[in-house]
């Protein structure tokens, strides 16, 4: 079994020793492991960091670089160079729990027969040991129904199936460097499940530079990835959608519908429920985009 590690990095050459040290430590579980780095145009010292773990030959590692694109094109370069039959994207400041490949292992041995599915999904912990998010309540689910009908709201862990994997790639609009890992996620919920298990295979550290810290100035330098994320929803099978999943989804299509100057609002709308809905939200949506953006260059 053979699993491929794939990390963008920008600029931290400082974090990535821990995911490397996490690396070696789970190479004992009989995983033939490759880390594939893109380095997405760093200024620090992150190539000669890699070069020094490269020469500690304990290791497969595959070093790139490019201009600076952004995360999601750093992974879309990186997954023609995949060779595992698994793979893995771990930001620079995640890393592996001791026991991870172990756990990987098992569950794939034990779930080979289940042809279906697209990636075994993960907890991911913080650094004190506390889930991110919620328990998983279903065993086999898409990623669509488990944030939007289950009530999933933290980040996971998740191991793809590189033939599937190898078949998508995160799409961006108009030269943005960046869009949310679901809209991938639910075009691959289309054809797929993914199996849920309940046990921790990496630890999330988020840092003050990182895309989590600073959503809303990622909203408004990258709202035309987001507006079509939001807008494909609604092509999505709505029903069992949580109310409060429902008015988010409907909430964000207005706040992206406004910074796009989109107005086709409602002909992208399915479901009479829902474009009641946008509606009644549509002028205090706007309003409050508005004054919320005014000052944000």
């Amino acid at each position: 079994m053979k699993i491929s590690i794939l990390t963008p990095t920008y600029n931290r050459g400082n974090l990535l020793k821990n995911l490397y040290e996490s690396l070696i430590e789970n190479s004992k579980y009989e995983i033939e492991i490759e880390w594939l780095i893109m380095d997405d145009g760093s200024a620090d010292d992150t190539e000669n960091k890699v070069k020094e773990f490269i020469q500690e030959n304990k290791l497969s590692i595959k070093y790139y670089k490019q201009t600076n694109q952004g995360k999601m094109n750093a992974i879309n370069n990186l997954i023609p160079n995949v060779t595992g039959e698994y793979i893995i994207e771990c930001d620079s400041d995640d890393y592996f729990t001791n026991d991870a490949f172990k756990i990987i292992k098992e569950e794939i041995e034990k779930n080979k027969n289940e042809e279906d599915i697209y990636a075994l999904c993960f907890l991911k912990h913080n650094q004190n040991g506390k889930n991110i998010g919620k328990e998983f309540k279903n065993r086999k689910t898409t990623m669509f129904d488990l944030y939007f009908k289950e009530g999933e709201d933290g980040e996971k862990a998740i191991v793809f199936k590189t033939d599937i994997r190898k078949k998508y790639k995160y799409e961006l609009e108009k030269n943005e460097k960046f869009i949310t890992e679901a809209r991938m996620y639910h075009k691959m919920d289309l054809k797929y499940k993914m199996l849920c298990i309940n046990k921790p295979i990496m630890v999330c550290e988020y840092k003050e530079d990182g895309y989590t810290k600073n959503i809303i100035e990622q909203f408004k330098k990258y709202p035309y990835g987001y507006y079509e994320y939001f807008k494909e929803i609604f092509e999505h099978d709505m029903k069992g959608v949580l109310w409060n999943k429902r008015l988010y989804v409907i909430k964000h299509y207005i706040l992206f519908a406004t910074l796009t100057k989109n107005r086709r609002l409602l002909k992208n709308v399915k479901g009479i429920e829902n474009k009641l809905l946008v509606i009644l939200l549509l002028f205090p949506g706007m309003l409050k985009t508005k004054i919320k953006f005014k000052n944000r260059g």
